[in-house]
């Protein structure tokens, strides 16, 4: 083979090799999902509360929502319901929370007031909940203090 005739089959297998390298660069860019994680299981810290409680008397419960990293689109929701007794459960001076009916919190540290509506022990679970489908069971229980 002459020189001629191997400038022109290099030439001619430049072309081919040149479209494959660009599908193999631009198939390595169409990936847009980028790998962000977002999903972070979350604690729940709360200080000590009585274990008694009188008619009438209302139990301050101070939470706090502990998480490995912040995402900030991450919402967290409340639900609670009452086993035992008679009382109320809310959020500062909000109304008082529905048994089972979910509400949005507004901050990952919280005070909840529970207040006693009858002279018997108290008994209830509070749900927290997070946007990715994390949550966390805490039960609640006060003897009679009359």
């Amino acid at each position: 083979m002459t020189n001629a005739t191997n400038y022109k089959i290099l030439n001619l297998l430049k072309y081919p090799l040149i479209l494959v390298l660009m599908g193999i660069v631009f198939n390595s860019c169409q990936n847009d999902d980028l790998d962000i994680k977002q999903n972070f299981p979350f604690d729940v810290k709360m200080m000590p509360i009585p274990s008694k409680i009188k008619e009438g008397e209302t139990v301050e419960i101070r939470m706090s929502l502990k998480t490995s990293a912040n995402f900030s689109e991450t919402k967290y929701s409340i639900r609670y319901f009452q086993y035992e007794g008679s009382g109320k459960l809310q959020h500062h001076y909000d109304v008082p929370y529905l048994p089972n009916d979910e509400y949005l919190l507004p901050h990952k540290q919280f005070r909840l007031y529970y207040t006693s509506e009858s002279q018997e022990s108290h008994q209830f679970s509070i749900w927290i909940k997070d946007s990715f489908g994390n949550e966390k069971q805490l039960d609640f229980e006060f003897g009679n203090a009359s």
